[in-house]
C-alpha cells in the first residue's frame, strides 16, 4: 500500500512562502522512517532536520508546492478563496500527482469533516482512504516526514531571500522582533516577499502613512 503524508510549513509568517509537502512510502518505508527518528519538524533541531531530510529523500517519493506571498494575498482577497482553500487545492494537486492508496493529512481547518468532503471534490481517485486530523505530524511518521521536508524547504527559501536582499530579517514570523524591525524600515522596499494581507503589515503600513501625512 502506498501511503502519503501531507503537511505544511509557513502558514503564519508575514514574510516568505507557504510550503506544502507530500511524502509517500509503503509499510517498509514507514519502519525505516521510525528507525531514523522522524517526528514533527518543530520538535527537531535545524541541523538534524537537514540530516533527516536527506534520508527521507531516499525513503519517500516527494512532491512540494511553494505558494509565494502574492498568491497567498490573492487567495485571501478573493471571494472564493481563503488560506484553507488554497492549502486544500494544493493538497489535492499533490494527491492527484502521487496517486497514493491512503493519505494522511495534518488538517489546517478546524472543521475536519467539511475539509475532507471538499477535498474529495478535487480528487481524481474517489476511493483513496483519507485520514485528516490535527497534529497528524506528531502521530504519523509519514506526516512527520512531510513536515520535515516542508520546513527545510521553507528555511532554504528564507535564506535565499536574505542573500538576495542582503538583510537578515529573522524567521519571517510576526512574533520575531527582527521581523518587526525589518518591516518598520522596509515595509515598501521588498513587496514580493511580504504578505500584505497580514495584520502586522497592514498596521505598520498605516502607521507609516499616518506619520508621513503628519510630517507633510
Amino acid at each position: 500500500m502506498k501511503i502519503l503524508g501531507i503537511d505544511e510549513s509557513g502558514r503564519g509568517p508575514v514574510i516568505g512562502p507557504l510550503v506544502i509537502t507530500g511524502a509517500m512510502t509503503n509499510e517498509e518505508g514507514i519502519l525505516k522512517l521510525k528507525a531514523i527518528g522522524v517526528k514533527d519538524s518543530k520538535l527537531i533541531a535545524p541541523k538534524k532536520r537537514e540530516m533527516l531530510a536527506k534520508q527521507i529523500e531516499k525513503i519517500c517519493t516527494l512532491k512540494t508546492i511553494i505558494s509565494q506571498p502574492k498568491e497567498i494575498d490573492e487567495a485571501l482577497l478573493s471571494p472564493n478563496l481563503n488560506l484553507n482553500k488554497l492549502e486544500l487545492i494544493n493538497i489535492a494537486m499533490i494527491i492527484n500527482d502521487l496517486k497514493p492508496d491512503k493519505v494522511i493529512i495534518d488538517c489546517p481547518s478546524t472543521n475536519i469533516k467539511a475539509f475532507v468532503e471538499e477535498l474529495k471534490l478535487f480528487l481524481k481517485n474517489k476511493n483513496i482512504i483519507i485520514i485528516a486530523e490535527h497534529k497528524a505530524d506528531q502521530n504519523f511518521v509519514e506526516c512527520g516526514s512531510a513536515s520535515i521536508i516542508a520546513k527545510v524547504t521553507r528555511d532554504n527559501e528564507i535564506e535565499k531571500i536574505k542573500k538576495k536582499i542582503g538583510i537578515d530579517f529573522g524567521s519571517g514570523y510576526p512574533s520575531d522582533p527582527k521581523v518587526v524591525q525589518f518591516l518598520k524600515k522596509h515595509w515598501k522596499d521588498y513587496p514580493e516577499i511580504i504578505r500584505k494581507t497580514w495584520a502586522t503589515y497592514k498596521k505598520l503600513k498605516k502607521d507609516n502613512e499616518t506619520k508621513n501625512l503628519d510630517n507633510f
